[in-house]
């Protein structure tokens, strides 16, 4: 039982050293975020006690301040306001723009005859015919080998007779002389 004390004392220290270890990467990790932000806030001048949200909210508003006034939809009774007011849009033509999709919309015929062979369905049994094809290749082949041979043979056999038979006739040509 001592043993397993042991053992366990050494667990719980080596747990110890890594989350000391992990304590210390965060506590890094948050000096260099620290470091970054103060970089990036180097650039403005921040006031005192006074949170970033704060700061952009002002930001805009004076953005805001400074926007020039446009008055679309209402008419003005001010003389100074009738200045600032927009003149009416005039619509723009749409018809030619609608003509050019309706155009492009209608696509050309591609093919005008349609071939009657194409669209025939294939024959229940063309898939077998395409599995057989190589083994019929080799076989025709081999066909063609043997066909060859034969033909090679009879050749022989009739040159064979061919020559006896040439034979006998000039040994008659000989007698008859």
């Amino acid at each position: 039982m001592c043993g397993l004390t042991r053992q366990g004392q050494r667990e719980t220290e080596e747990m110890e050293k890594t989350v000391g270890a992990l304590q210390e990467h965060a506590l890094k990790r948050k000096e260099r975020l620290k470091a970054l932000r103060d970089r990036q806030l180097q650039g403005r001048v921040p006031e005192d006690g006074e949170p970033e949200s704060k700061r952009a909210l002002e930001e805009t508003e004076s953005e805001m301040k400074h926007r020039e006034l446009k008055l679309r939809n209402y008419t003005p009774e001010d003389e100074e306001l009738k200045e600032r007011q927009v003149p009416k849009a005039k619509p723009a033509s749409v018809e030619e723009k609608v003509k050019d999709q309706l155009e492009a919309a209608n696509p050309e015929p591609i093919i005008e005859e349609v071939d009657l062979a194409n669209l025939a369905p294939r024959k229940p049994d063309w898939d077998l015919k395409r599995d057989v094809a190589k083994k019929l290749e080799k076989l025709e082949k081999r066909t063609q080998r043997a066909i060859a041979e034969l033909i090679r043979e009879r050749l022989k056999g009739s040159e064979a007779e061919l020559a006896g038979a040439v034979g006998a006739v000039n040994a008659e040509e000989g007698d008859s002389d």
